[in-house]
């Protein structure tokens, strides 16, 4: 039953098939801030 309610959540409305690809992507905005951040201290010298 789990399985089936995870099966079901993880299907996109119809509607939004279109942004599939984009909703892969957007977990990783998190990650790219984090790199953002050490790349700016790296480039301050880490003051």
């Amino acid at each position: 039953m789990a399985a089936y309610t995870f099966d079901l959540l993880a299907q996109l409305p119809e509607a939004y098939q279109a942004f599939g690809p984009l909703i892969d992507i957007l977990p990783l905005i998190p990650v790219f801030f984090l790199l953002l951040a050490f790349v700016w201290q790296a480039s301050v010298g880490f003051r």
